[in-house]
């Protein structure tokens, strides 16, 4: 996710420290023991669930993890078949100065790589090389169009852009900065984002970190010493009595309070049912939020073709969001491997592709920069997050029609005993691992409260 601090702030920077003054103190010191036969469950091992449960097992609470996936971490799942971390998810540490997932990296063992945004080469269709002045301009241009840049509710970012600039609306670098910048940034393709929410949320300072041993690494930390039951998927949860019941296959499992932490696109999708309905706000929420498409794409060589001091390779393809984006893991590893991106409309087409036909594809645009004789990959590795059962899509965004502050929904607690953590509920920190962490941290402290 190249752009977030480049972005944020050259023109959204907003002040967080109200909100660090307000962090819950868990994420700072040890908090007392609490007495209490009370119980916990906390639906979902990703990042939020593991924080939340963290923090009460750390205080004594009874809490019982479950999660439907064979591996605890959610959307943070690494795959090492090839010889090298290849993190289907979460890569990297937005503006790690402050960033609580700094620390808690280094805790687990997480090997970093400070990121150089500036490494980047872009070439055109034709192969030839974007001049450092016209990525410059274009940039600049970029960013300033991005700071005033306002639409309407019913209108999507692509709408008002184009309406406002017809210029740009064939241009392959103006494509490219609208996919690998800000598609990649926010999740969602452009065609669907608010043009008026689309960057409202908030950023940490310092340059990005590239995790490059396995972000699993961080999951797995969290979970030490917790209980949490694998291969344990949720159908449905019944807050109607005092007790909060919550169905697993044959199993029924009750506590005094259940803390939810599946992603959004399980609750869009319905996989859980739930008795009562759920609050009017958190349903709209649901309705009116929409989860991402990004996808990854790992490929190794037995030698690299390319140039390994670069860390990014740019590419301005016709089609926007297609393998526009590679970067180049010789950078921090010993492997020849580049891994590429799709984001919006085309990433989601990638998932009905054969692999042939995603190498092929990856193929053309690398043959485009560097030549005919190069060869196909030995081996390729994809992800799917979309058709994801366990996730329905990347990371949340704000729709056209919808306005951020329907994140803040999910800050309610229904009759104070069913709570809410996530990415997508976190309005200043949506998308990213650290919201989802301290969304759990914030819901753990509500639970504390009540015990």
């Amino acid at each position: 996710m190249k752009r977030r601090n480049f972005i944020k702030h050259t023109a959204y920077t907003l002040p967080w420290f109200g909100f660090l003054s307000s962090m819950p103190a868990c994420a700072e010191k040890e908090e007392d023991p609490i007495d209490s036969d009370k119980k916990v469950l906390v639906v979902g091992a990703g990042i939020a669930g593991l924080a939340a449960a963290k923090y009460l097992h750390n205080r004594g609470v009874e809490v019982l993890v479950l999660e439907a996936q064979d591996k605890v971490g959610g959307r943070l799942r690494t795959d090492r078949s090839l010889g090298i971390a290849f993190d289907e998810g979460a890569s990297w540490i937005h503006g790690p100065d402050g960033n609580p997932i700094t620390e808690l990296a280094e805790s687990a063992g997480a090997d970093t790589f400070l990121t150089d945004d500036e490494s980047v080469t872009v070439f055109d269709i034709d192969g030839s090389e974007y001049s450092d002045k016209q990525l410059e301009v274009a940039e600049e241009e970029y960013n300033d169009i991005l700071e005033s840049f306002g639409g309407s509710l019913n209108q999507s970012f692509q709408e008002a852009f184009y309406n406002n600039y017809p210029q740009y609306q064939n241009d392959r670098l103006w494509t490219y900065m609208l996919s690998a910048y800000l598609e990649f940034d926010i999740g969602g393709a452009i065609a669907q984002l608010s043009s008026q929410d689309f960057y409202d949320d908030e950023a940490f300072d310092g340059t990005d970190l590239l995790i490059t041993n396995g972000y699993d690494k961080v999951a797995n930390h969290l979970a030490q010493n917790l209980e949490v039951r694998l291969n344990t998927k949720v159908a449905a949860v019944d807050f109607s009595a005092e007790l909060i019941t919550v169905q697993a296959g044959q199993e029924v499992f009750e506590a005094d309070y259940a803390l939810l932490t599946v992603p959004l696109g399980v609750l869009k999708q319905e996989v859980i049912a739930f008795t009562p309905s759920l609050s009017q706000g958190i349903a709209q929420a649901v309705d009116s939020l929409q989860m991402g498409t990004v996808n990854k794409f790992l490929c190794t060589w037995d030698s690299a073709f390319w140039d390994t001091d670069l860390q990014y390779i740019g590419f301005t393809p016709e089609t926007k969001g297609k393998f526009n984006y590679f970067m180049n893991l010789k950078k921090f590893s010993d492997m020849n491997a580049l891994m590429g991106f799709t984001f919006g409309e085309y990433s989601e087409l990638t998932e009905s592709m054969s692999d042939a036909q995603i190498v092929n594809e990856i193929m053309s645009h690398l043959k485009a920069i560097y030549g005919n004789d190069i060869p196909n990959p030995n081996d390729m590795l994809r992800t799917k997050w979309v058709s994801n059962e366990y996730s329905f899509g990347s990371y949340s965004f704000v729709a056209k029609g919808a306005r951020s502050s329907s994140f803040e929904q999910f800050e309610q607690q229904i009759d104070d005993k069913l709570f809410f953590a996530g990415e997508h509920t976190s309005r200043d920190y949506r998308g990213t691992v650290h919201g989802a962490y301290l969304s759990g941290l914030r819901e753990a402290e509500k639970i504390a409260q009540l015990l």
